[in-house]
């Protein structure tokens, strides 16, 4: 997978990444969007994609000896590069039922990860794991980053990040000084030391948690297990501001309510603007808009998407967040909500509408509404005329979204509530 991201981006190509994990139909829609002239694969996933599609297997390379074989290090002159390139394409969820291709430049991503530098969150002297999956933005900050500021990263085998004892051991062996995961990863190891009776995370230096709302009894529980001279930061990002484009570090969490999401990074500035595009006063709640250094390219293939969310504020383009926010009196920021029915889920970014349609394409089933249910899982309510079973609507699910889309339960109702 390194060697793979880093090839595509020296020769001047876009790298896009797939999840192994998701469906054939899905992957098969999403190298059609980007028009793919190729894809990388391994021996265990080229038979998710149909004969139309060409792919190099990575695998059989290695196999024939061609690893081996002398590189005439003067073709890659012939590759021009320039910062504004795009470097890479996250999808993520869409509302209208089409996932959104958000486009990252060069500079986007060297603005971030520059940003991350200043900050110390990871230096030439730390060891990181590869925790983030290749369908969250992170991995490009966890693999493109480390490999520009020379930190040592540990590649975990598949799902390794989900092995508890295997991830304990890698942490403390290979003395892990920074780590990054998502708010419920974090109380799931937590909850993993407890019950193993394991005292500490020595080696940690600097923990990075973010992709959804952290709580201070979460950050309170997690300082027990972490050494003095280890430093929590909050991250803020959606994928349009390039990863990360806020950060608040977490202290002390005594005597406040909620964890700020903080200020913006070095290459990034912030606005927050109330429903008459006036700019919100102290603890008045605005819309987050972002600008600096970080905001995408826009959306592949959208103009029209890109349009609506790309906007002028004094001369200057700023991202339209859709998140609610206000700003206390130390100049904090403190994340309030969503203007839609965007949500997050175990850190990865949903548009419930995007479930919802995949859904009313069955076509016995004419209403429908996907909701979270106690911040841990996706609940789909479902108006059917014939009578459908739970497992079918999962099956139907499962071959056209992925894992982390998939509602946990199915309602089925002869008629939903208007109430």
């Amino acid at each position: 997978m390194v060697i793979g991201m880093m090839a595509i981006e020296v020769v001047g190509g876009v790298y896009c990444p797939l999840s192994p994990r998701d469906p054939q139909h899905r992957l098969h829609a999403l190298v059609q969007q980007t028009q793919s002239r190729l894809v990388l694969v391994h021996d265990s996933t080229r038979l998710k994609f149909s004969s139309e599609i060409i792919l190099c297997n990575v695998d059989l390379i290695c196999t024939v000896g061609h690893v081996n074989s002398s590189v005439v290090m003067d073709r890659f002159l012939d590759s021009v590069v320039t910062v504004d390139n795009i470097a890479y394409i996250a999808f993520t969820s869409g509302s209208t039922g089409t996932s959104k291709g958000v486009q990252i430049r060069h500079r986007n991503l060297f603005a971030c990860i520059d940003s991350l530098v200043r900050l110390k969150l990871f230096t030439n002297k730390d060891t990181m794991i590869q925790m983030a999956s290749c369908s969250y933005d992170v991995h490009a900050q966890e693999i493109i980053g480390a490999l520009i500021t020379g930190p040592t990263i540990i590649m975990l085998h598949p799902e390794g990040n989900m092995d508890l004892d295997y991830m304990v051991k890698t942490l403390n062996e290979k003395q892990i000084s920074y780590l990054q995961c998502v708010p419920a990863y974090v109380n799931i190891l937590l909850e993993f030391l407890r019950s193993h009776s394991i005292p500490n995370l020595s080696s940690l230096r600097n923990v990075d948690i973010g992709g959804e709302t952290s709580t201070v009894q979460l950050i309170d529980k997690l300082y027990r297990y972490l050494p003095q001279d280890c430093l929590v930061w909050n991250t803020y990002g959606p994928a349009e501001t390039t990863i990360d484009c806020a950060v608040y570090n977490v202290s002390v969490t005594n005597n406040i309510e909620s964890i700020p999401i903080g200020r913006p990074l070095s290459n990034y500035q912030s606005v927050l603007l109330n429903e008459c595009s006036q700019q919100s006063i102290t603890n008045q709640e605005g819309e987050l808009y972002v600008g600096g250094m970080g905001v995408f390219a826009g959306y592949l293939g959208r103009d029209d998407l890109t349009a609506k969310v790309l906007v002028e504020v004094d001369g200057q383009v700023y991202y339209r967040t859709g998140d609610l926010v206000r700003i206390d009196s130390n100049g904090l920021l403190h994340y309030q909500g969503r203007k839609d029915h965007q949500i997050k889920l175990h850190g990865q970014r949903i548009e419930l509408g995007e479930i919802e349609r995949c859904l009313l394409n069955i076509t016995s089933i004419s209403v429908c509404v996907v909701t979270k249910w106690n911040d841990d899982y996706l609940v789909a309510y479902v108006q059917s005329s014939s009578h459908m079973k739970e497992e079918e609507l999962r099956q139907h699910c499962q071959s056209h979204l992925p894992p982390h889309m998939i509602p946990s339960i199915f309602i089925i109702l002869d008629k939903l509530p208007l109430n």
